[in-house]
């Protein structure tokens, strides 16, 4: 959104949070596309909807996190401080406790191995928590067969030498073939992309963006699996997870239509989203041939 920067944030906190409106503010740089950040003193940060599309997730935060956080094996990212839209800024936006550490969107030295056994607990200890009165996820289901645009970025993508199109189909059609989750919908975060996970001193230690946190298919939160971790890795996470077959292809499916559109959408405008988006296609089509 053009037009924000520290000087208007400083505004926005000093009108409704007047306790810290003599702390310095820092914009933070992030692989994100949806929100703006912006370090808040030493220990706290500002997060603000980009687009109007990322508008409707605050609320999402402001009521679920504080009720997740606590039942979570990882830091997450708890509201302090829901700002309300004004003549200065048009969408909520929050205030948060600030959380140390890289993304590994910014390929700071991870243990992977460890990352995958501590990314599945995350992903299993949130599947456990009651779903009652919870929202469903904006990606509750990761695959399914009217998704067009999964062939068209094949396409594309493979005519400039980015993507294999037969192996690439051959992925999705296998996803769309596998039995649909008929059990109960589970807790997702429904975005676990490595700009969401956060290292500190070479381990795992935090996730964010909570976003698009709510309930559905298990299979979207499979998506690390293939975005992050790697033939020698992501059976651990597999195993930590407790995975059976049908969900690991759906999510196998998931991680191809989100590497695609990575790739397709932020080639030129996001490297750190593009080349997560190349990791998981590579990792994707080096699966699913080993698999078959």
């Amino acid at each position: 959104m053009s037009g924000v920067g520290p000087r208007l944030v400083s505004r926005l906190i000093a009108k409704q949070f007047p306790q810290w409106a003599d702390l310095p503010v820092r914009e933070v740089r992030t692989a994100g596309t949806d929100n703006l950040i912006y370090r808040l003193g030493d220990e706290l940060v500002v997060r603000l909807p980009a687009l109007p599309r990322a508008a409707p997730m605050v609320g999402r935060e402001w009521e679920w996190l504080p009720r997740l956080a606590p039942r979570l094996p990882l830091d997450v990212p708890v509201p302090l401080g829901a700002g309300v839209p004004d003549a200065d800024f048009p969408y909520p936006w929050s205030v948060y406790r600030w959380l140390d550490g890289e993304t590994l969107a910014a390929r700071p030295e991870v243990d992977l191995r460890d990352a995958a056994v501590r990314l599945g607990r995350f992903v299993a200890a949130l599947q456990r928590i009651d779903t009652a009165g919870a929202p469903r996820s904006p990606r509750a289901l990761p695959v399914g067969p009217g998704d067009a645009d999964v062939h068209e970025s094949i396409g594309r993508l493979a005519a400039v030498g980015l993507v294999d199109a037969e192996r690439a189909t051959a992925v999705w059609e296998d996803a769309l073939a596998a039995p649909p989750w008929h059990r109960p919908p589970v807790w997702l975060h429904g975005d676990l992309l490595p700009a969401n996970l956060v290292a500190r001193g070479g381990r795992l230690a935090a996730v964010i963006d909570f976003g698009l946190a709510g309930t559905g298919d298990p299979a979207t939160d499979l998506l690390p699996a293939w975005a992050l971790l790697t033939a020698r890795t992501r059976d651990v996470f597999r195993a930590v997870v407790g995975v059976d077959e049908a969900t690991w292809r759906r999510g196998r499916g998931w991680a191809l239509r989100a590497g695609l559109g990575a790739v397709r959408v932020y080639r030129y405008t996001n490297p750190a989203l593009a080349a997560a988006g190349r990791h998981s296609l590579a990792e994707v089509l080096a699966d699913f041939r080993v698999s078959t």
